[in-house]
């Protein structure tokens, strides 16, 4: 069966034999495993999934032409939920020893990203999660301090995970071939993590700082804190550096400061 991709949905199937074995592999999958797939395409990586027998998997997909293929291939063993990716509850599917696997549109790749990160105790469930990034989103997601890719992408995702990258993969992998590189990425819960009441306000005080990168800290945080410079002195912040200066670590930490005054 022929079908074409819509391009609102971002859609790039992985053909690669591969890098899709690459990925099941990287899973470690077995009988005990609970799996997540969101945008299975055509369902060339959950044929594989299949293969390894895990305890329950379900596959979310929002183009209706897809999910009547999926069903037809596979209704039987996988359980197919035609839905957004972004507006699914996946707290409802919260289980010991899930993965989670997705080869991620590149416009929503953030977002979604940003859900699963703010989802509360995801540690005591989920194993790791493989995903599919474009390249550039990747590269940013992984980057550290003094480093031109560091903001608040890199700063959010790393709170809470354990990032891996695993390897670029060339457009000729796909089908249709994408016009940039992809990476394979590899997340691994943190069982302990810097607490922040609300990773809302991590976004937002990372927001403030980035929105300007090129600017002294000082204005970012005294937009924040009526005593800055007290701040400044107690997480012992040099007020002349830039935004992409100041590691992880530091800025959680005048995260848990931004959240007291709150109170």
């Amino acid at each position: 069966m022929s079908f074409f991709k819509k391009k609102s949905l971002g859609q790039n199937f992985l053909t690669n034999e591969k890098i899709l074995d690459l990925i099941v592999k990287t899973g470690n999958i077995n009988h005990k495993n609970e799996i997540i797939e969101v945008g299975p395409g055509n369902g060339a990586l959950t044929k594989k999934i299949i293969k390894k027998k895990p305890k329950n998997y379900i596959a979310i997909e929002k183009d209706d032409r897809l999910v009547n293929i999926l069903n037809e291939k596979y209704g039987n063993e996988v359980k197919i939920i035609h839905e957004d990716m972004l507006k699914f509850s996946y707290e409802n599917y919260l289980k010991e020893n899930l993965l989670i696997f997705g080869n991620l549109p590149y416009n929503i790749s953030t977002q979604i990203l940003a859900k699963w990160i703010k989802i509360k105790n995801l540690d005591r469930y989920c194993k790791k999660l493989v995903l599919m990034f474009q390249k550039e989103v990747a590269d940013r997601i992984i980057a550290e301090a003094n480093t031109k890719n560091y903001g608040r992408l890199s700063i959010l995702s790393n709170w809470k995970m354990k990032i891996c990258k695993l390897i670029d993969i060339d457009p000729d992998s796909f089908s249709p071939p994408p016009k940039v590189k992809s990476s394979l990425l590899v997340f691994t819960p943190k069982r302990s993590f810097y607490k922040i009441k609300d990773p809302k306000n991590l976004e937002h005080v990372t927001n403030i700082f980035f929105s300007n990168r090129r600017k002294m800290i000082k204005k970012p945080l005294k937009f924040l804190f009526d005593n800055f410079e007290e701040v400044s002195k107690e997480l012992s912040i040099d007020l002349e550096l830039r935004p992409q200066n100041l590691d992880n670590l530091t800025y959680y930490k005048i995260c848990e400061l931004y959240e007291a005054t709150l109170n």
